[in-house]
């Protein structure tokens, strides 16, 4: 048995257990974050209408140079700060969080902190 097939299949499985009970409306919008080993991203979607309203990931060409590499904590809190700077300016002010298949730690709590404080309300 292949040993990423197994680890691809708990993922999967966590990250449907997460977002089973997570649900975006124009409201209060999903926060979807997506974590490599080198990037770190994130999107507010609305569910309901299938739209994402904002996105952030260090992969971006503007922002590469500001944050750098991506897959530390620095980069993750730079990147709360500027998603939810862009979300309060799309009107959004509340969202719903959705950690998908990873553990609400590290980068990704780094990043959560951030939103928080940059005033995002989860």
């Amino acid at each position: 048995m292949d040993i990423r097939r197994v680890v691809d299949g708990q993922r999967e499985r966590r990250a449907f257990r997460v977002r089973k009970r997570v649900r975006g409306t124009t409201e209060r919008p999903r926060l979807c974050v997506y974590r490599s080993l080198q990037n770190f991203g994130c999107q507010v979607i609305d569910d309901s209408t299938g739209r994402t309203i904002v996105s952030v990931t260090s992969r971006d060409k503007d922002l590469r140079s500001e944050v750098g590499y991506g897959g530390n904590c620095e980069a993750a809190k730079k990147l709360g700060k500027i998603l939810a700077e862009r979300a309060i300016k799309a009107g959004v002010k509340q969202v719903a969080m959705d950690r998908g298949s990873c553990k609400y730690h590290g980068r990704v709590a780094a990043f959560a902190d951030a939103a928080r404080e940059a005033g995002l309300e989860f």
